[in-house]
């Protein structure tokens, strides 16, 4: 959706850009923009599967590390400062 505003008269370029900002708030079309700036995209089943599967194998493999000693034990608890 374009919006165009012409120069009226002896209008100064300030108070067209000014007017042109103000079409552009109340046509809603910047809020629109922004949204869809930070719109993420909704997974595929597949790719929801792929993730859940990645996150157990790497799940299993920190246990295993952590039974081997090769990392320190998790912490219970909050930590203190």
């Amino acid at each position: 959706m374009a919006l165009e505003v012409k120069r009226q008269g002896r209008e100064t370029s300030q108070s067209l850009v000014r007017r042109f900002g103000q079409r552009i708030q109340r046509s809603g079309l910047l809020i629109r923009a922004r949204r869809r700036r930070f719109q993420l995209r909704t997974k595929s089943d597949e790719g929801k599967k792929k993730e859940a599967l990645r996150r157990e194998e790497l799940k299993k493999e920190y246990l295993k590390l952590e039974k081997l000693g090769k990392l320190p034990p998790r912490s219970r608890g909050r930590r203190r400062r």
